[in-house]
């Protein structure tokens, strides 16, 4: 029997969503040893109807009694809460914008679920991710997915070797219909279910109410670059940069600028508390041509020589743009200077690096 055809026993990372839905579909069809595990990663209030726990339970467990393979769930909220949540708190209290999902791959699911999935006897883990792993010589490579409207290897980057060595994404070859056309042909029952949107532990709720649970908010003024003082915010941690909707400012104008243009949130002036706003999305000040980022991490362990050329992404979805990698004031730092102007760069979420169809790595924009 060859390596591409040999018969393994995998976990899959069942969240009761259609993707994964298919992933276990998938092996199961090849022949594999497949069993599914629910990861319950938020314990505080999900008795209420924001956090949809028991709802995504019931539906994994629906698909593992279809597919006629085991079941069970684990609870990771402890790690969870100790690992993703404290970071995302603290960034937000020191005026970044986090991106938890990042964070949640890299510690729970490419980690402590890893760990937990081969103490008990799995050779690989499965998830639905929308991404691609290639090996050549032994070396692994993150490509991303086929589907360039889902592609999700933006939030894979901090996956090394080891972790690429033990995962797979099924799903990464296909497009999102036809991911959701298997599942309607073979009766899955979360073939028409809605895609999950925003931060798992926040759901549907209000982003203002959930975070003033945790953080104390301060008020403030929202101010024009020039001092003018035109509205007032509730706390910065509610506003990310490149915002435009629920500022709360959108009949006003500044004697400084044109009337009629709406309102965009530039800065954040963390020890004065306040927000710098300004006119129209052609404004100077929302755009930037570099960035500085630490925390890097590279895909294939090693760092690529520098000045570097490549492409890269500030936030999900975005279309690659042409840049340089350079040096920066150690090994974990970096300057990232691209050909054109970056609308909105915002400190705490991450930039991504890509080769063609290669994710090289990245870090955490400062």
């Amino acid at each position: 029997m060859t390596q591409e055809n040999k018969i393994l026993s995998i976990v899959v990372g069942l969240s009761g969503g259609v993707d994964s839905s298919v992933t276990a579909l998938l092996l199961k069809q090849q022949h594999h040893n497949v069993s599914a595990i629910f990861m319950k990663n938020w314990n505080e209030d999900d008795d209420n109807d924001y956090c949809p726990a028991e709802e995504d339970f019931a539906d994994a467990q629906s698909i593992s009694a279809e597919l006629e393979i085991p079941f069970h769930g684990v609870n990771f909220a402890p790690e969870y809460w100790d690992k993703v949540f404290t970071y995302f708190l603290e960034e937000y209290k020191a005026g970044r914008t986090p991106n938890p999902d990042i964070l949640c791959n890299k510690e729970i699911k490419f980690n402590v679920f890893l760990d937990y999935a081969l103490s008990q006897g799995a050779e690989k883990i499965a998830t639905g991710h929308y991404a691609r792993v290639r090996e050549q010589n032994g070396q692994f490579f993150l490509l991303k997915g086929k589907d360039n409207n889902k592609d999700q290897s933006y939030f894979l980057y901090t996956l090394g070797q080891y972790p690429l060595s033990k995962t797979l994404f099924p799903i990464g070859e296909l497009d999102k219909s036809e991911v959701r056309q298997l599942a309607e042909q073979y009766h899955l029952a979360t073939w028409d279910k809605k895609d999950s949107t925003g931060i798992c532990f926040i759901g549907e709720r209000d982003f203002k109410k959930f975070l003033s649970q945790y953080l104390p908010a301060k008020s403030g003024d929202m101010v024009t670059p020039e001092g003018e003082i035109v509205g007032q915010h509730q706390g910065l941690m509610y506003h990310t940069l490149g915002q435009r909707k629920g500022l709360g400012i959108g009949g006003r104008n500044a004697t400084s600028n044109k009337a009629g243009q709406p309102w965009f949130a530039a800065q954040k002036e963390v020890q004065k508390n306040q927000l710098i706003v300004v006119q129209g999305k052609d404004h100077p000040l929302l755009y930037s041509q570099q960035l500085h980022a630490s925390k890097l991490h590279w895909v294939s362990g090693q760092a690529p020589k520098l000045p570097f050329r490549c492409t890269a992404k500030t936030r999900y979805r975005q279309a690659d743009q042409d840049c340089i990698i350079h040096s920066g004031e150690n090994q974990d730092t970096c300057m990232v200077k691209f050909d054109t102007a970056q609308f909105a760069i915002t400190p705490g979420q991450s930039v991504v690096f890509y080769q063609d169809e290669i994710c090289l790595g990245g870090g955490i924009i400062n």
